[in-house]
């Protein structure tokens, strides 16, 4: 007997070679073989194989390991060792039925990952750190970094030194020190989850198992939270992350439904929603550029994506350089988001981006040139200049009061988290939109998780149930309540069309848009280069100076004295606001910059053409230190300089005849000599049978369009397309 009662089993016999029986009174025949199966076919965190269950002359594999989340997948390859241990009152009296082996790994049957090599000295020889069973490892037991399980992996190849493929339970102490837990609570936790082969052998997986459930444990206590998966970093990162299960799964239904039918990726679908999968799917960037695409159409061109089913780093690296650089083009916030850690399955980036990417789908129709009846929203005494600086939450709750107060109810929203949880607003505003599809008989429904499902019921009616789930609502996620709102309005907005009169009184305001490009194009740079807070309005987010200082001193590092900056943000003063724009006039006259009867007042007022030329003066300064950073001489490079290197590179590398005299050459206006450059610098970077001559407007926007996805792949800009040259103007 051990100290926990359990009495002490024979000594592991060896792997039996038999026969399968029809006799129903045999210890192992087809029939128990059949029950066993159905039972594990039952259980949702396994996966059936398409092999024989009474195929004869099998080897007897280990018994199934009880109802273990984390133990998925247990083929007879990776096995080949005793037993394992169970309590004496489970101890059978005869051979153990024979448990149908399954393929490994726990994903999809449709992903595309190519199959591992099985667990044991062999699976990580060749290269631990890439190998393909480190990954798939990772995806299984998300509490684990890629890299850790590589390191785990050479732990166990160190210390079986008989090559069983598995480690003597006497040896787990240095393997659990290494991982932060206490050998005894592992031990333990292995014990506990039935993991010890007779005797005392202790496999890879059965650790990575018993470790991620004591993971899983302080996760949930630290975060009072079972929706949350905490993800380990790295072991040299001494990280962790979380992840809510709840939207991750909303998301990637989200996912199958809108690119489910796209030609170039449909064999992928659908993905699984309660695993990892996803995270495995957007490493090759695919998925994800599509998905921009459909929140933002034509925002990439899909002409300069890498296809196929399996692409190299160096294709998947192409990729993820468009996505990550389009994300950024149209509002996602994608600092320390690389196209390595997309490739890596960075699960807390990949999730992040994705909602963004999704979010700006829903709120890109919540405008007043899509929907000029939202002038309808505005308050007494606002002016739609006002309104037009409200976030898009703002404008949605504002929309969703609107309908309360028509439906005669008294309530008001002011989030999307406490406000919708016990479904009696979100019951009220279906009735309202759609009073045909739609009751309030969910008011009289006392239970919260009812009253939840008739909402969502009454979403279905209306074609708009998505995203949320009757647990969700009622537990209030922001994030997907917000989904949900969106989606409702922009399939059901209930506002009345403008009169004639009323659309003349809105055009002056809503059609007055110049400008925008131009103030667009310099936030997105702002932006690049990590500037806190994320730049949405260039006119009323660069009020307090603070973005603009710190733009100023990414450009010229050791400028700006932080001692004499009036921080943090927000700043409610006006006069201390003006103090740090003041002292941007200052810096920016230091920088030689054209100023003349600029103020600091001008910027913290918001005065749109004295902004704009600051800031345009700030970023020609930055592309100018680029490049002077890279010449070898370190001289100030001219825009004579610049033109001649062009021409030169367009000339002589790609063996084209277009040139251009001056930066407004019309020359530029149809893409044709960009292009030209760009596969000069970079030989065989563009496509030539996509482009056009450009003569026409829309030609010349496909060569446009052209133009910056294949920047995109290589990393780069129009302003720094000199930067990657190390010849030429830039060695004099």
């Amino acid at each position: 007997m051990n100290s926990s009662g359990v009495a002490n089993p024979p000594p592991p016999p060896k792997p039996a070679k038999f026969q399968l029986s029809n006799n129903p009174t045999s210890p192992v025949n087809a029939s128990s073989v059949d029950a066993v199966t159905s039972s594990i076919a039952n259980n949702p965190f396994m996966r059936r194989d398409s092999g024989d269950a009474s195929a004869t002359n099998a080897t007897v594999p280990p018994p199934k390991l009880g109802n273990n989340p984390f133990i998925q997948n247990q083929s007879q390859s990776q096995f080949q060792k005793p037993a394992f241990q169970q309590p004496p009152q489970q101890l059978p009296s005869r051979p153990a039925p024979v448990a149908k082996p399954f393929s490994f790994p726990a994903a999809s049957s449709n992903h595309h990952v190519p199959e591992p090599t099985p667990i044991g000295r062999s699976a990580f020889t060749s290269d631990p750190e890439l190998s393909s069973t480190s990954q798939a490892l990772a995806s299984k037991f998300p509490y684990f970094s890629p890299s850790e399980v590589s390191t785990f992996a050479r732990m166990f190849q160190d210390l079986d030194t008989d090559n069983h493929g598995w480690i003597h339970q006497s040896d787990i102490g240095s393997v659990s020190t290494k991982a932060g837990e206490a050998a005894s609570n592992v031990n333990e936790k292995l014990v506990r989850m039935r993991l010890i082969a007779q005797g005392d052998g202790v496999t890879l997986e059965a650790f990575l198992a018993a470790v991620s459930d004591l993971r899983r444990e302080k996760g949930m206590s630290a975060s009072a939270n079972k929706n949350k998966i905490v993800l380990h970093g790295s072991t040299s990162e001494n990280t962790t992350h979380t992840i809510n299960e709840d939207e991750k799964q909303s998301f990637v239904e989200h996912i199958n439904q809108v690119l489910g039918v796209d030609k170039d990726i449909r064999h992928r679908f659908p993905i699984d929603l309660l695993t990892m999968q996803i995270f495995g799917e957007v490493k090759d960037g695919l998925i994800l550029a599509k998905l921009i695409n459909d929140s933002v159409p034509n925002t990439i061109d899909e002409r300069v994506l890498n296809l196929g089913k399996k692409l190299n780093t160096f294709q998947m690296t192409e990729n993820n350089n468009v996505v990550v650089n389009s994300a950024k083009a149209i509002g996602c916030s994608v600092v320390n988001i690389g196209a390595q850690d997309l490739i890596e399955g960075r699960e807390h980036l990949a999730l992040g981006l994705i909602w963004q990417i999704i979010k700006i789908g829903l709120q890109a129709k919540v405008d007043l040139k899509y929907h000029p009846e939202l002038f309808r929203l505005l308050e007494d005494g606002e002016t739609l200049e006002q309104f037009l600086k409200l976030p898009v939450e703002q404008i949605l709750l504002r929309w969703f009061n609107y309908h309360l107060k028509k439906g005669g109810w008294a309530r008001k929203v002011h989030n999307f988290s406490g406000d919708v949880k016990d479904g009696e607003n979100y019951t009220v505003l279906l009735a309202q939109l759609a009073p045909h599809l739609c009751d309030r008989s969910a008011l009289r429904t006392h239970d919260v998780y009812q009253r939840a499902e008739q909402v969502l019921g009454n979403a279905d009616r209306m074609g708009c149930r998505k995203y949320l789930s009757p647990k969700t609502l009622v537990e209030g996620n922001q994030k997907l309540n917000f989904a949900f709102v969106a989606n409702l309005f922009n399939n059901w907005p209930g506002l009345e069309k403008l009169s004639d009169a009323e659309k003349a009184q809105l055009d002056d305001s809503l059609f007055n848009s110049e400008g925008t490009r131009e103030a667009r194009a310099f936030a997105l740079w702002l932006n690049s280069l990590g500037v806190e807070p994320f730049v949405n309005n260039l006119f009323d987010d660069l009020q307090d100076g603070l973005v603009l200082l710190q733009a100023i001193d990414k450009v010229r590092p050791g400028l700006v004295d932080w001692k004499k900056v009036n921080k943090p943000a927000p700043i409610a003063s006006k006069f201390k606001k003006v103090e740090n724009t003041n002292y941007v006039i200052t810096l920016g006259k230091e920088l030689k910059f054209t100023l003349v009867a600029v103020q600091g007042s001008d910027i913290t007022d918001g005065v749109k053409t004295l902004t704009l030329g600051l800031v345009w003066q700030l970023m020609r300064e930055h592309v100018i230190q680029t490049l002077k950073s890279l010449s070898k001489t370190g001289r100030e490079i001219t825009e004579v300089d610049i033109i001649n290197w062009a021409n030169t590179t367009v000339q002589t590398r790609a063996q084209k005849n277009t040139s251009i005299s001056q930066f407004k050459d019309s020359q530029l206006s149809t893409g044709v000599y960009l292009l030209d450059l760009l596969n000069g610098i970079k030989k065989g970077v563009v496509d030539y049978t996509m482009v056009t001559p450009g003569r026409m407007e829309e030609d010349a926007l496909l060569n446009a369009n052209c133009l910056a996805n294949c920047l995109y792949k290589i990393l780069t800009f129009v302003g720094t397309l000199m930067a990657l040259d190390k010849s030429g103007v830039l060695g004099m």
